[in-house]
This record gives C-alpha cells, structure tokens and sequence, in this order.
C-alpha cells in the first residue's frame, strides 16, 4: 500500500460531482490485479486522467452526492488506498462503497457541505469531531463523524487487522 498520511495531516482536495461510480473510479478493464499500487495507479483513468500522476499520499477525495454507487467491488476504495488517498469526503455515499471503505480502513466522512470545497484547496479531517477543516478558505465544515466502532475499524487499518488482533493474531 501506498504511504498513506494520517487524515489529520493537511492534503490536496481533488473534487468530484454527484453520482461518482465504481466504474469512474477503477475502471474494469484494471480489475485483472487486486495489488492496491497497480489499482492506485488507474484511479479514475477514464474519469480524471490527471489524478494517478498528480495524486500525492495523503491528498482527499471530495466529493457530492452518493459516491461509490455501482457495482459492489471492493478494487473501488482499495484504488483509491493505494493511490495514497488519505480520505473521502462527500455529501453522501452508496452504502456498500461507505462499508468496503470502512472494511479497508479508508476514511470517510458525510458532510453536508462537501460542494463548497474547491479542488486543489488544502484540507484535513478531524475525523474524531466530525469536521473537515479547510485550510486554504479558512472554513471549517461541520460533517458526521463515524460511530466508535466504526471508526475502531478504521484506526486498525479495516476489518482484517481489526479482527487479527481480536483473536490475538498480533504476530501477523
């Protein structure tokens, strides 16, 4: 995986509209690798060309209304990942794209205000408050913050080390 900065760390929005797919963000013609890097280096191939070349570890996805709607493929936020996206923000997300997120220890946060984010803007998330802070307009976003056992998931690095050490697997 990609070196991934902690989502508290200042990084680039790359904005995107409503109705974001799977399909957009990994397109299937890349799904022949399950490696996070090669999946990384195809994000949205189709969709944003500049984004696997400009992509930075530690930058965010910012965008509208249900994102990650399409197919139930988890090579989705895995691309993301291993592009070194530290974060997705959005006004809402499909629901199965939020878990398979939430299963590989991809943040997120649902902010109401994701739309006044401009691309390029340097931002973090306080994923404990719920806030997105956006440090080049100087505003901070009110959004949901993730309920503790989801955001232990998170912090584990997902479902698999979450569960690992659940069973006392420390040694994986």
């Amino acid at each position: 995986m990609s070196d991934v900065r902690d989502p508290v760390t200042p990084g680039r929005a790359w904005t995107f509209g409503d109705d974001v797919d799977t399909d957009q963000i990994i397109p299937s013609r890349f799904l022949v690798s399950s490696d996070p890097a090669d999946l990384g280096a195809h994000a949205f191939a189709d969709h944003r060309p500049d984004f696997a070349e400009g992509v930075e570890p530690g930058d965010f996805v910012v965008a509208g209304e249900n994102f990650g709607s399409g197919s139930s493929r988890e090579h989705a936020p895995v691309a993301l990942r291993g592009a070194g996206v530290s974060g997705v923000v959005a006004r809402s997300f499909a629901r199965i794209f939020f878990r398979n997120a939430i299963n590989i220890g991809l943040p997120l946060l649902v902010c109401p205000d994701a739309d006044r984010i401009a691309d390029g803007d340097e931002v973090h998330l306080d994923l404990g408050d719920g806030r997105v802070v956006d440090h080049t307009t100087g505003e901070t976003h009110d959004a949901d913050p993730l309920p503790d056992f989801l955001q232990s998931l998170v912090d584990q690095g997902g479902l698999e080390p979450y569960t690992r050490r659940k069973l006392g697997h420390t040694d994986d």
